[in-house]
């Protein structure tokens, strides 16, 4: 059996039950935020346009994993994850200029440095050892728990985001940060 979200957006990932595209499916051309009401289990993906980040909790809580264009046959064993997919955000295609303020401290305290493109290592270009809040103010991004853009990961829209620690990201640092870049798509 196959579900079907409608949208009008060009985006498009199709889940699938079992591991190798098998199973049902439901094609998702937007966000949701409780994919338990379509299928009991997510277990394989493809993502067919756009990029979509995904959540192994409801309501885009948990962990998340960044998906661009490609198969992803066992994202389980891939992303290291043991539950499976319960929600997805699709990311909208930015074009434009990027800018992002990041802060040693929550509530914007502390050091503050202005950001307009990939940062690998925060102490290495900034000398600052934890990053706590954040504003985007132009672009979509994707902080990561490691330099190198390595580790956990969180995906940022423009917005004031004054504690990561209120944001279910408890004993996570940012140490790294990208652009997600439109030719992503």
């Amino acid at each position: 059996m196959h579900y079907r979200s409608k949208s009008n957006h060009s985006s498009t990932i199709i889940f699938y039950e079992d591991r190798n595209f098998q199973g049902r499916s439901y094609e998702c051309m937007s966000d949701c935020s409780d994919m338990h009401s379509y299928m009991s289990r997510c277990h394989s993906c493809r993502v067919e346009s756009g990029c979509f980040m995904v959540y192994d909790r409801p309501n885009y809580m948990g962990n998340q994993y960044f998906m661009r264009r490609g198969e992803y046959a066992d994202y389980m064993s891939m992303m290291g994850w043991n539950d499976c997919i319960r929600s997805c955000r699709m990311i909208p295609m930015y074009r434009g200029s990027y800018r992002m303020r990041i802060y040693e401290r929550e509530n914007f305290g502390g050091q503050m440095y202005e950001m307009m493109d990939d940062c690998d290592s925060i102490m290495d270009r900034y000398h600052m050892s934890n990053c706590m809040s954040c504003h985007v103010m132009d672009g979509h991004w994707l902080m990561y728990e490691q330099p190198h853009y390595r580790g956990r990961m969180m995906y940022l829209r423009p917005g004031e985001y004054r504690n990561f620690m209120n944001m279910g990201m408890s004993g996570m640092r940012f140490m790294s940060m990208r652009r997600i870049m439109d030719s992503w798509y």
